[in-house]
Order: structure tokens, then C-alpha cells, then sequence
């Protein structure tokens, strides 16, 4: 947990033209545009069974309720500024293990579907009555079956997870693309099947907007995360999609998913070093929209 005080107090102190914003938490109807009103009312009173909580991975407080409706709430944020200004990012979030009835590994709502359904009300209830076409990119190295389970039939939201084929969880969902890599994949490969998958996202989807999951833990010294991508793999990941993104003009929203670092300041670096990338496509945004 410590992680996401450390990745602000860096952001704060060096990268002073990202404006930090305190997240309002998710209401329950937010949250029940994806959960059952059971399990958002049971985390939210404590109520959940142990049994439950045991596969979260967390103890039940009311601190960590809040803190998950907030989390939800940034990624909510993070989606409607992207909208009106093409770029914005949640310094955490990414829980894509999440269901619509339950949680699981340190995941308790999905934030990614929860804006993702939300961003799609707000632009079929404004004007002209827009239907909004949603693309996650899961680059986290778990692949994201909350995600993939929640959108299963759902043909306006595209899930893309890019993750280790014998990692957590260990019983995958079928998203619309999925691609498993090797245990020890470094760079060139994992750049090689991410190139190869935004080709067919582009090929198969036309989005108006990208929830862009920026996982930490593909990296090499990553203590769960079995891949091999150097400080240069992940950076070079990370301008691929922003790359991506901005070509197309898609707005882009990323959370910072999971990161289990062997020294904590190695995850840290990751996330750091994954809002440098995005500074620069955030400047080219601005240029576009004076």
C-alpha cells in the first residue's frame, strides 16, 4: 500500500506540470452500473463474508471500503477529463480482477468498467445522444478476467489483455483479445505481440475512448510478475500505446494496475517513469486543443 503515497510524493516533487486532483468516491449507483447492489452494499457495510474478503486479500474496514469507491471514483474522473482533454490518469487503480459480484487479488470493484459504463450514460444522455465505443488495454501482467467476465457480451466495450500465460489467475476469462506470453519474456517479444495486438484491436474496433492499464509488473525484477522488460521495455511499452492513442486522436485515461516489486522503489519507478512518457503526449494535447 505504501506504493501510492510514494508514487505521489515523486509525481509531486518531479513532474510539477501534472495537476494532482483529490478523487471523489463512487455512489452506489456508480458502482451498480456493474456490481450486483448486494456486494457493493456487503463491502460496504462489512457484512461480506470472510470467505469473500480471504480471496480480496484484504481485511474489512471501513477505510479500505472508501478507499475502493475512490479508487473507482479517479478512474471515473480520469475518463471524463481524458474526454474533454485527452489524457489523465488515476495514480491508482486497475483492479481488473473485480466481478460483478465479487472481488478478488487485491481487487475489490473494477474501476475500468465501472468508468467505462459510465462514460457511455453521460454520452448517450448528452447532446446528439453519442454512443461511446470503450477499449481497455490490459497491460498489467495478470490478465484482467474481471474485465473480460463483466464485458463478455457486451460489444461496445473491446478488452485487450496482454499478460503471462502461467501467471494469476490461474483460470482465465475469455476477453476479445487475449495473449498469453512465455515465463521470461523481455522486450523484443513483448513489444513484438503488443504491436501485433493494437493492429488487431484497430482492426476489429473503432473506440472513442481507451482505459489503458499500465501494470508495473511486467518487469523484471517484479516479485510475481514471471516476464523479464527492463526500465527500457516498460517505457517503450508505455509510448506504444500513448503513440498508438494519439495517432488515432483517442482519448486515453490510464491506471497504474499492479506492481510487486522486490524493492518497493522499483515499482515506484515504473509508475514514475509511465507519467514522464505521458507528459509528453499530454503537451502534444494541449498544443492541439488552444
Amino acid at each position: 500500500m505504501a506504493k501510492y503515497q510514494l508514487l505521489r510524493d515523486r509525481l509531486t516533487a518531479e513532474l510539477p506540470d501534472i495537476e494532482l486532483r483529490q478523487a471523489m468516491p463512487a455512489t452506489d449507483a456508480e458502482l451498480a452500473r456493474v456490481h450486483s447492489p448486494a456486494y457493493v452494499g456487503a463491502i460496504s457495510d462489512g457484512s461480506i463474508a470472510p470467505k469473500a474478503m480471504r480471496e480480496i486479500g484484504f481485511p474489512w474496514s471501513t477505510d479500505m471500503a472508501e478507499r475502493a469507491r475512490r479508487s473507482v471514483g479517479a478512474t471515473i474522473d480520469a475518463c471524463r477529463a481524458a474526454l474533454r482533454e485527452g489524457l489523465a490518469a488515476n495514480i491508482a487503480g486497475g483492479t481488473h480482477h473485480a466481478g460483478v459480484d465479487k472481488g478478488s487479488g487485491f481487487c475489490v470493484f473494477n474501476d475500468a468498467a465501472v468508468a467505462a459504463r459510465l462514460m457511455q450514460a453521460e454520452a448517450a444522455s448528452g447532446a446528439g445522444g453519442t454512443a461511446l465505443k470503450v477499449a481497455v488495454v490490459d497491460l498489467d501482467v495478470h490478465q484482467g478476467n474481471g474485465t473480460a467476465s463483466i464485458f463478455r457480451n457486451d460489444s461496445s466495450v473491446f478488452t485487450l489483455s496482454l499478460h503471462g500465460a502461467r501467471n494469476f489467475p490461474f483460470r482465465k476469462e475469455a476477453g476479445d483479445l487475449d495473449i498469453g506470453l512465455p515465463d521470461g519474456c523481455g522486450d523484443e517479444e513483448y513489444l513484438r505481440a503488443l504491436g501485433a495486438a493494437l493492429a488487431q484491436l484497430e482492426l476489429r474496433f473503432e473506440p472513442g475512448l481507451v482505459i489503458y492499464l499500465a501494470g508495473a509488473d511486467p518487469h523484471e525484477r517484479d516479485r510475481l510478475g514471471r516476464l523479464k522488460l527492463t526500465w527500457d521495455g516498460l517505457m517503450a511499452r508505455d509510448r506504444r500505446v500513448f503513440e498508438w492513442a494519439w495517432q488515432r486522436r483517442l482519448p486515453l485515461a490510464f491506471a497504474m494496475a499492479g506492481g510487486y516489486g522486490i524493492r518497493i522503489e522499483d515499482t515506484v519507478q515504473a509508475q514514475v517513469n509511465t507519467f514522464a512518457v505521458a507528459t509528453g503526449y499530454s503537451r502534444r494535447w494541449q498544443n492541439l486543443t488552444r
